[in-house]
């Protein structure tokens, strides 16, 4: 659905320090959060929107390609192609620890997982400091690509004591984890530490994500500990940028 253009157009400052194309940014931004714009609308051609903003095609292409990259807008080429409203990022709330398949069910998402690989290694010098094992100390070292409605959104690495989870490897690992070693184990993972890095896909990455090479990525590198304190997981995922948004409540900040 094309969504007809409000009367007048916004006001584009002409003045040093404020790019035109960020001004445009910014209000298509506010639209489409403000829900003046849908997901699935389609923005109208580059030529008709650049000649009703008042703007050369170059300064829009720059607005809309911003858009995209930071995942409010796809741009699709040929005849049925153009610019169009993306769906809402998924949020991922890391003020408490939920699994993605729980965090996908309060978005109304149906959670699905595709298995790369699971097998026993040695620790890393990473997880065994992370696990609190000893040099060499094996771990299940699972690779998984999850889904949201069926769409790529994260790459999970995760490693697991094996001494702690005997055979975990014998159990379907294409559901929840958590809810595994909760129900297998009576481990389910109760706290976490989890710190944040913003990296750009590689080629393999790029492959199974579904995403352009150098597209944006967030790093999430996670400890997880059972109730009793004990080390569960060591987790590097890789969530697509573009789909995700991590969301962290605070209180009680100080001064600033």
């Amino acid at each position: 659905m094309q969504r007809p253009l409000p009367r007048k157009p916004p006001t584009i400052v002409r003045q040093p320090g404020v790019t035109a194309h960020a001004q445009i940014e910014d209000w298509l931004a506010d639209a489409i959060a403000a829900g003046q714009l849908s997901p699935g609308d389609r923005l109208p051609t580059e030529s008709d929107l650049a000649a009703w903003l008042g703007v050369s095609r170059m300064t829009l292409r720059h607005a809309l390609g911003e858009l995209a990259q930071r995942g409010l807008v796809t741009r699709t080429v040929g005849r049925s192609g153009g610019t169009f409203v993306a769906e809402p990022k998924l949020e991922q709330d890391l003020t408490t620890l939920a699994g993605f398949s729980e965090q996908l069910r309060r978005h109304g998402k149906v959670a699905g997982a595709r298995v790369l690989a699971a097998t026993v290694i040695a620790a890393s010098p990473a997880a065994a400091a992370a696990l609190e094992l000893a040099d060499g100390e094996r771990v299940y070292d699972v690779r998984r690509i999850r889904l949201a409605d069926g769409r790529p959104i994260v790459i999970e690495h995760s490693q697991f004591p094996a001494r702690l989870f005997p055979d975990l490897l014998d159990h379907r690992l294409d559901g929840s984890l958590y809810d595994l070693l909760a129900a297998g184990y009576g481990m389910r993972p109760h706290r976490a530490r989890e710190s944040l890095e913003p990296v750009v896909a590689g080629v393999r990455e790029a492959e199974a994500l579904q995403v352009e090479e150098g597209a944006p990525l967030m790093l999430v590198e996670r400890t997880a500990y059972a109730a009793a304190g004990q080390p569960v997981e060591y987790a590097r995922d890789l969530f697509r940028g573009d789909r995700t948004r991590v969301v962290v409540w605070t209180s009680e900040l100080g001064d600033r």
